[in-house]
């Protein structure tokens, strides 16, 4: 009966455990000798691992928290991620430096850092794209456009500079808006326009706006742009606005005007533009503008003026001897020589400013050339933080991954410069410094532990630097029920741009502190 009762009931296959190591096992013969490489799917490791830094100082000033709760998307299905999911994912996306939605794969692996933003998992790149689609553009908009204020609103009470400008992301397929437009590096090309809105100086993001390639000319920023100005308190409003050539036009100016809003723009060379170049620069009464720059001004109604405003010529001098490039039009081939300046002439290269703010030209000069720092900004969030990816085939996403990548952007600026209030730090610096690091989660005894490997050169002042401000936050902690989270804006606010606040009570020049 025995026997046939092992006959019937055979004993299970024993488990191979040593197959299952020769697959995870490979041994390769190296320089160094043999050496056994095991795969370890188990773990819980993450590239990024001093994000946790980052994420306290999100939770303490609770801007996540409010960027989650004021969301707009709703899900019925309970198989539906969770909100807090997606925006999880798409943060964690885009502090990687990720420019495509298919990028999101790669963070899928990621164990230690989804459950410290309160996730549940880390949702697909569909998920994400599905996500942007249900939310309707005006709630979305509002929704985005609150959020971008909480970063900056307490920031508002000292003076400060609004730049506006835009940008050109070209376009490589045919999405919705894709048109051709103005694109002075690659002319011919379909593109979206980028009408941004910043604080001069800071760095820091106010908003902005998607639109067509074709429509990159000052009258479609201007109803956005003073709609969002509009919605500020008129004790938070600017010292003065400032923008290029485009913006020099009768229509933002009267606007300006009616709000009895400061601005300084620059001048398109027009005709009559040439013509008070030609009066001024033949008179004596040049001042000094700074940086080798003279300057003279006086009033003029350009043709479709409704009034007269007051203009600045500025010019400086070109160096005796320039280089000269120049093209045979038969062979095509380019030849480069010296042409000499005589001792006669004096050569100027010229630019005209248009205010109607009542200061020195060297104080307006100098705001002026200030506003290069626009340049930066588009360079660093186009090449470093994805405003030239996250492409779809609506305009809708396209604007709405914009103001997202933006507002996380602002977050990071403020991380880093709590760390760094002295000078700001491109993202190509600052998150190998402060975010790159491997790091491995632990669990004992109740306690979950992430151990940090930093590879980089400063790893040591790195670990001062964030233990430091880990125990800035913790002031915020003990008596958080008697601080709002305004006032703890205002506290990381204060923190984080001492040195402008500190150029203020010093005794600035007029109108605004100029950064360094």
């Amino acid at each position: 009966m025995a026997e046939s009762r092992l006959k019937n009931h055979p004993g299970g296959e024993k488990k191979n455990t040593e197959s299952e190591y020769l697959k995870n096992s490979v041994a390769v013969d190296t320089y160094g000798g043999r050496v056994h490489i095991e795969w370890d799917h188990a773990t819980s490791v993450t590239p990024m691992g001093q994000l946790p830094f980052f994420i306290e100082f999100l939770k303490r000033t609770e801007l996540f928290d409010h960027l989650i709760a004021t969301c707009p998307l709703k899900y019925i299905s309970p198989n539906a991620p969770k909100v807090c999911d997606v925006l999880g994912t798409i943060l964690l996306s885009v502090l990687s430096g990720h420019t495509r939605y298919s990028h999101i794969t790669t963070i899928r692996t990621d164990q230690v850092n989804a459950p410290l933003l309160g996730m549940e998992k880390i949702v697909s790149e569909d998920s994400v794209r599905r996500a942007l689609l249900k939310l309707e553009i005006k709630d979305a908009a509002q929704w985005l456009s609150n959020a971008l204020k909480n970063c900056y609103l307490e920031m508002l009470s000292i003076p400060w500079v609004l730049d506006v400008d835009t940008t050109v992301k070209c376009l490589y397929g045919k999405q919705e808006g894709a048109i051709v437009g103005y694109n002075p590096k690659k002319p011919g090309r379909p593109s979206h326009t980028y009408h941004t809105y910043m604080i001069g100086a800071t760095r820091m993001i106010l908003d902005v706006a998607v639109m067509p390639g074709n429509e990159s000319a000052a009258c479609h920023t201007l109803p956005h742009l003073f709609s969002w100005l509009d919605n500020v308190p008129k004790d938070k409003w600017p010292e003065f606005i400032r923008g290029d050539c485009g913006f020099g036009t009768d229509a933002v100016m009267q606007a300006c005007e009616e709000r009895f809003v400061n601005y300084l723009f620059k001048l398109k060379q027009t005709k009559n533009v040439k013509r008070f170049i030609v009066k001024k620069m033949v008179e004596d009464n040049w001042e000094n503008a700074g940086q080798g720059w003279e300057a003279c001004c006086g009033e003029v109604k350009l043709m479709g003026w409704m009034q007269s405003r007051k203009v600045i010529v500025m010019r400086r001098k070109i160096k005796k001897e320039i280089g000269v490039v120049s093209k045979n039009s038969l062979t095509g081939q380019t030849s480069f020589q010296f042409a000499g300046i005589g001792e006669d002439i004096d050569a100027y290269e010229h630019a005209v400013l248009v205010t109607n703010m009542q200061a020195s030209v060297f104080t307006i000069a100098s705001h002026y050339r200030d506003r290069a720092d626009c340049e930066n900004n588009f360079d660093e969030l186009k090449n470093q933080w994805g405003w030239s990816g996250f492409t779809t085939s609506d305009l809708h996403r396209c604007g709405l991954m914009a103001r997202i990548i933006a507002l996380i952007y602002n977050w990071w600026n403020l991380f880093v410069r709590l760390i760094t209030p002295e000078t700001h730090v491109e993202a190509i610096t600052s998150r190998p410094l402060l975010l790159h690091a491997v790091g491995k989660q632990i669990k004992h005894a109740g306690h979950t532990i992430i151990q940090v490997n930093s590879n980089h050169a400063k790893f040591e002042k790195t670990q001062g630097a964030l233990t430091n401000l880990s125990d800035f936050f913790k002031t915020l902690k003990p008596c958080a029920e008697q601080l709002t989270v305004k006032e703890k804006m205002k506290r990381v606010l204060h923190r984080a741009f001492s040195k402008f606040i500190g150029e203020i009570s010093h005794g600035p020049p007029k109108l605004l502190p100029r950064p360094a």
